[in-house]
């Protein structure tokens, strides 16, 4: 049997992502206190590689990963050319439009100032609503962006709305829904069917026993 490749980010949602693949007996390996980067699972066949969350997409879709774990967020701001797979149920927040209450975000003719660390899902999703923009990227604290005037509104992930609140900002309309998602390469897909769709159906097993 080939061995398969699974990439997995670095941080809370590798966490999640470790407890959800030993809710199906798989995982054990795996040294969440470790440095290291390569975990292997002789057993099953499995190699576990740990990344940044935004390279995940970039391992599998190149074919060093064969299957990937990879928030919605990162799949819809990379367009990458995978096959998503399951929605996995965790890591659960919004893509969220925010700005100074009662900001309005659609404005005939005129150009709106938007700060983002998601330039092209903002950009789609506006162009899509007929909304003319200026996409000022930020990499970090957008919420400082329309406080000091530097944006009219922010587009950012939200999930409990604290660090808006906190700022004096609030969430003017939600976009999209975000959780984490089980990814797979292409040609995987196809060579690796079997192993691939075994994993992917004791995790959906799993997580309608959750449900229940």
């Amino acid at each position: 049997m080939n061995y398969l490749t699974i990439a997995l980010a670095k941080g809370r949602l590798g966490n999640e992502s470790i407890k959800a693949f030993q809710k199906i007996g798989l995982g054990n390996s795996i040294d969440p206190t470790s440095r290291k980067l390569i975990f292997s699972d002789k057993e099953n066949n499995i190699s576990y590689i740990f990344v940044k969350p935004s390279d995940v997409v970039t391992y599998v879709q190149n074919g060093v990963a064969d299957l990937g774990i990879v928030g919605k967020d990162i799949l819809l701001e990379s367009n990458a050319n995978v096959y998503e797979i399951l929605d996995l149920g965790f890591g659960k927040c919004k893509f969220s439009i925010a700005g100074i209450k009662n900001q309005g975000i659609y404005r005939k003719d005129e150009v709106l100032k938007v700060a983002t660390k998601y330039p092209e899902t903002t950009k789609q999703y506006f162009k899509e609503r007929q909304q003319k923009i200026e996409i000022i990227k930020l990499n970090g604290s957008v919420e400082l962006a329309p406080l000091v005037g530097l944006s009219d509104v922010i587009v950012d992930l939200v999930e409990t709305g604290n660090t808006l609140k906190a700022n004096g900002l609030q969430v003017i309309e939600d976009m999209f829904d975000i959780s984490a998602r089980l990814i797979v390469n292409r040609v995987s897909y196809r060579f690796k069917y079997d192993q691939i769709q075994n994993i992917a159906e004791k995790l959906e097993r799993s997580l309608m026993k959750s449900d229940d």
